[in-house]
């Protein structure tokens, strides 16, 4: 019992407060224990950032691709271009020779 007493004797004033003990206490739980602790917060934080940064790429994305669909629905020179390019089509008595890498 005398240990403890000393022990207690040992401790600083300030740290005796009972509201200093219950605000650490706040805290502790709120850095730690909570449901939407500052940990899991954090996480989502950079989940949500890197969630708009997808939604810039893709929104892009589209607004090209369907800037080159309206150019291909409209014009007959980019629909024989796509058309030479993506599926290797021809025109008659023309030869296509087709030259790719090794790792492809």
């Amino acid at each position: 019992m005398t240990y403890l007493k000393n022990l207690y004797e040992k401790i600083p004033s300030y740290l005796k407060n009972k509201y200093v003990i219950i605000i650490s206490l706040f805290i502790i739980w709120i850095v730690f224990f909570d449901n939407y602790n500052l940990i899991r917060q954090s996480k989502i934080k950079k989940e949500i950032k890197q969630l708009e940064e997808n939604k810039n790429f893709y929104s892009k994305e589209i607004k090209k691709d369907s800037t080159e669909y309206h150019e291909l629905l409209n014009s007959d020179e980019k629909k024989e271009k796509f058309a030479r390019e993506k599926f290797l089509m021809r025109k008659e008595n023309e030869d296509v020779y087709i030259i790719r890498k090794k790792n492809d």
